[in-house]
């Protein structure tokens, strides 16, 4: 009995509830605290760190690959401007980012994880659905990976209708700057399986909200070990870091 007691306080004092030990750690465009974003070498050192799961972002470019790459434009990453929409992807290929990496493919992304891990796919631009849902049964069908190593997210969430539509089992995270429990409406017509705020708007309350609605609740970008203890204690289900070592 005694033995029982000192676990109940700890775990009160800790906040660790079931779902805060099981916290899962996402690799925020791979492991960009360490390499540039949403790089090979960033999904890499996310893989060397031991992360739960890899978020990156894509979009379609003029050409009609699915490109991966978080900004609109290529200014900020590169020695080269513009919207990424405009490039074909033979140009784009030629474009050098931060650390001398290159842009890469949804596909080479696909070939360097080889399901390890699920992959948190973020739709940033208009038009990428009907691809990256292509490329994804391509792989579940033909490479081993099964339905449940892909998450789709997007702040567009007429991008994420667009994917409901073409796939009625995808799993679909809804993504948003605002007050999560805003968009359990909005989540419950996708069929989403989880509601993804900014960290800045969790409370206790809202995600004791979002999973009695039925949701789990990733959040971002949460880097500083105090924000991440943070989210443990609130029983959040993964966030999403720059420095995964430091949620582990």
């Amino acid at each position: 009995m005694k033995r029982i007691f000192i676990l109940i306080v700890f775990c009160t004092v800790a906040g660790c509830s079931e779902t805060g030990r099981n916290m899962k750690v996402i690799g925020h465009r791979g492991a960009m605290g360490h390499e540039t974003e949403n790089t090979l070498a960033s999904v890499q050192k996310a893989l060397d760190l031991g992360v739960d799961m890899i978020e990156i972002d894509v979009f379609r470019v003029k050409s009609g690959e699915i490109v991966v790459f978080h900004d609109e434009r290529l200014e900020r990453l590169s020695n080269a401007g513009g919207f990424i929409e405009d490039w074909n992807y033979f140009e784009l290929r030629k474009v050098i980012l931060e650390g001398n990496h290159r842009i890469p493919m949804l596909q080479d992304v696909l070939k360097l994880v080889d399901h390890r891990v699920p992959l948190n796919i973020e739709l940033k631009g208009a038009n990428t659905s009907d691809r990256v849902n292509f490329i994804m049964e391509y792989y579940i069908k033909e490479r081993g990976w099964k339905p449940e190593d892909f998450l789709i997210s997007s702040f567009n969430w007429e991008e994420l209708r667009s994917m409901r539509n073409l796939n009625p089992n995808v799993a679909i995270a809804v993504l948003t700057e605002s007050d999560p429990v805003e968009a359990i409406s909005v989540a419950k017509e996708l069929g989403a399986v989880a509601i993804n705020p900014n960290y800045r708007n969790v409370t206790a309350e809202n995600v004791e909200a979002l999973h009695e609605a039925g949701f789990k609740v990733y959040t971002w970008t949460v880097n500083e070990k105090e924000d991440i203890e943070a989210m443990r204690k609130y029983g959040v289900d993964g966030v999403f870091t720059n420095f995964p070592e430091r949620a582990q």
